[in-house]
């Protein structure tokens, strides 16, 4: 029986991969605790204490913790360290899922950065949109900024296809392209 595995490339080392080119650096990050949560947004938020509606395509979330938006009445909550609300179904109408396993994290900045956006989506990074899920290089991805830089959550299965894509892209905009 034929190899397919062979047709696909190997996943970088998640821990210790980044990109560097000039004007613009890529990393992988870990570590981080996510969730999402689907229902009443209203009653999550009274129960959670976060009271963020969650920031959407290329929307500037800040600390910590932080919610950004899918859908009318989906989040992914991102954190630094675990929340205290279990997984599963809540009465107050809402159900919170553990999806740090399933969703893996880059983070891009530099100078060359709206050049790597214009080469991800068609979508003008200038105007943020309500929600954060879009397409990104061809994939389905969540894609807002974290401070100064830009962060794209994909599901682990894509992550070394949309690695390459990065490293090629880096490379077209250090030459200039």
């Amino acid at each position: 029986m034929r190899d397919l595995a062979e047709k696909w490339s190997a996943a970088p080392d998640w821990q210790s991969a980044a990109i560097t080119a000039p004007g613009l650096g890529v990393r992988a990050i870990s570590g981080l605790d996510q969730q999402l949560v689907s229902g009443d947004l209203d009653a999550w938020a009274r129960v959670s204490g976060l009271k963020e509606s969650g920031v959407g395509a290329f929307g500037a979330a800040q600390g910590e913790r932080y919610a950004v938006r899918l859908a009318r009445d989906r989040l992914l909550i991102v954190s630094n360290t675990p929340l205290a609300i279990t997984a599963g179904w809540h009465a107050q109408g809402f159900a919170v899922t553990e999806i740090s396993a399933g969703l893996q994290v880059f983070e891009v900045e530099g100078v060359g950065l709206d050049a790597f956006i214009a080469r991800g989506t068609t979508l003008d990074s200038r105007r943020p949109s309500a929600s954060a899920a879009l397409s990104f290089a061809g994939i389905s991805a969540i894609v807002y900024r974290h401070e100064s830089k830009l962060r794209v959550h994909v599901d682990r299965g894509l992550a070394a296809y949309l690695w390459t894509w990065m490293e090629q892209a880096a490379g077209h905009i250090a030459a200039g392209n």
